[in-house]
């Protein structure tokens, strides 16, 4: 009896020939580009060094796509957003030491938003390795130890046969659910050295599946359809699993309002009758989940942002579907289902019978109408028009990117996405400068759509090099930059806390002036003419920035 994992596949006479015979003057990196092309790689990031110039001098011999940033942090903030709107490991290329050590930030931005990025760095020569100090430059005692912390796997080479290996492994890796990035580290030489090596064909490195447990999905589907007043909590991984047709038609069939965090903008229509919308930071809304008496969490951990700061305690049964073993329970006791969210929305589905609720959409509309009236009693008439001139401008499929900005704080609650995986944040790990690098990724992984990006003047001075990256490959992105003279989230939270703000306020430049001396055109806008200066800027191909004064403030915080 022969069984599938007997067989072999034999070359043909051709490919034997071919593989006796490689091209003469290929090395190491030559093995790694080939790797990434038999994955199925088109496009690749990154930023040249010295111990890494065996993979860049590999590009010119291969058909990948390389776009090239100004600094390692911004190279992979774009391979993040790569990743997140196409779904694909986006190659990272990075050198050694500092150039490595620079892209940490984004690596765990990457990590805690689950997108797939594949980061393969240098290494000094083979003869170093070992945690001795030999004075190699870029040297690290256990370069690995800086990253393990931070991505999902690490996978290191030796050898040049070791390569393609390595890469395929790590691809599966950031491709299995719960995606995230990896880390890869080839030393120079082996990089550098002719390879007698046969050329790299497809490879396989399919992901793995985490289907649900049938026994845990028949309970969930009994809790559901006897539930007197269940609510569903979608997160990210309802997104990135493309798993929002699925949970649309679980609601509908149970009758179930749906609230999305943050991370999962977009995954559930925005004016539905059931869309509680994402009002998380919202005590109404937390009242309003507290009162299910079965809440099905799908995609989520609960963590800070999504718990309103943790003060969220169910009263009700929780279920909780979620990729991420170690987020199962990490917050509050449920009866938790290690799965992909698309997979498990679609046991629950052929499983759960169907509930009838005429009185949800009322109980919607009772929540939605008491968090405009919180906000209507706090004199934010400037913050709304500002986040509805954007909506305004937007077009519906065009995605846009925000970073931590007082801005973006009012979008995770009050804009509508309209359509998932359009709308990206860095509140992952929150750090500074994400918004406009990975606005430029996006653009790179699907140029048929404008893309916008958002930032305060604090979060844009990280990213202002990119402007050349912009303009040196026509990326067509739109960059808002709101301008209130310093870290204005920061300035509010320690004014709150404190009374007063320290080290928040900043000296910046004339950013309008400071685009067009990169040749990109800019515009200094107002509220009232926002939405038609940032339509105009989106109709134009290319990259443009739009620069709007304003101090911002945020709606009062609900969990003190």
């Amino acid at each position: 009896m022969t069984h599938d994992h007997d067989l072999v596949l034999r070359p043909t006479p051709a490919q034997t020939e071919a593989a006796l015979h490689p091209p003469a003057g290929r090395t190491g990196g030559d093995l790694v580009v080939e790797s990434l092309s038999g994955l199925g790689a088109t496009t690749v990031f990154g930023l040249p060094g010295q111990h890494a110039l065996g993979m860049f001098d590999a590009l010119r011999r291969s058909d990948l796509r390389y776009v090239g940033l100004r600094v390692e942090n911004n190279a992979g903030f774009a391979a993040d957003a790569y990743g997140r709107i196409t779904g694909e490991a986006a190659p990272l290329l990075l050198s050694t030491g500092p150039g490595a050590l620079m892209s940490l930030a984004a690596l765990q931005e990457a990590a805690a938003a689950s997108a797939p990025v594949l980061a393969i760095g240098s290494q000094i020569p083979v003869a170093g390795l070992g945690g001795g100090r030999h004075g190699y430059l870029h040297e690290l005692r256990d370069q690995q130890a800086s990253f393990r912390d931070v991505v999902k796997s690490v996978h290191t080479v030796r050898t040049q046969s070791q390569i393609p290996s390595a890469i395929a492994a790590a691809w599966q890796s950031a491709l299995t659910a719960p995606h995230g990035p990896v880390w890869v580290e080839i030393p120079q030489d082996v990089l550098l050295a002719e390879t007698t090596l046969p050329v790299v064909t497809a490879m396989d490195a399919t992901p793995d599946e985490i289907p649900p447990r049938p026994e845990l999905t028949a309970v969930a589907a009994h809790l559901l359809a006897h539930a007197e007043r269940p609510v569903i909590v979608a997160g990210g991984g309802v997104v990135r699993s493309d798993a929002s047709g699925k949970l649309r038609a679980l609601a509908e069939r149970i009758a179930a309002p749906v609230v999305t965090t943050f991370g999962g903008k977009g995954a559930f229509p925005w004016q539905h009758p059931l869309s509680l919308q994402s009002w998380l930071e919202d005590r109404h809304t937390t009242d309003f989940l507290e009162d299910a008496d079965v809440l099905l969490v799908v995609g989520s951990g609960l963590g800070e942002l999504s718990s309103n700061y943790h003060t969220f305690a169910p009263r009700g049964r929780v279920i909780q579907i979620e990729a991420d073993a170690g987020k199962l329970e990490s917050n509050h006791p449920a009866l938790g289902i290690h799965a992909d969210a698309r997979l498990a929305l679609q046991a629950l589905l052929e499983t759960v019978a169907v509930r009838e609720d005429p009185a949800a959409p009322e109980r919607v509309a009772a929540l939605l109408a008491k968090v405009r009236g919180r906000l209507a009693a706090q004199e934010l008439d400037l913050e709304q028009r500002v986040v509805a001139a954007v909506r305004e401008a937007l077009p519906s499929r065009a995605p846009s990117f925000w970073d931590m900005t007082i801005l973006a704080y009012w979008a995770w609650s009050a804009f509508d996405a309209r359509h998932p995986n359009t709308m990206h944040s860095a509140q992952g790990a929150g750090g500074l400068g994400y918004a406009f690098p990975a606005a430029l990724g996006a653009a790179v992984a699907d140029p048929t759509r404008p893309v916008l990006a958002v930032s305060g003047d604090g979060g844009a001075m990280y990213s202002i090099a990119e402007l050349a990256t912009a303009k040196q490959y026509e990326l067509d992105v739109t960059w808002l930059i709101v301008d209130d003279g310093g870290y204005g989230i920061l300035r509010e939270y320690m004014t709150d806390a404190f009374g007063a703000a320290t080290a928040t306020e900043l000296t910046r430049p004339d950013f309008v002036a400071l685009a067009e001396s990169f040749a990109v055109p800019a515009t200094l806008t107002t509220p009232d003419t926002l939405a038609s200066d940032l339509a105009a800027a989106l109709k134009t191909p290319g990259p443009s920035v739009v620069v709007l004064p304003a101090l911002l403030k945020m709606f009062e915080p609900t969990h003190l």
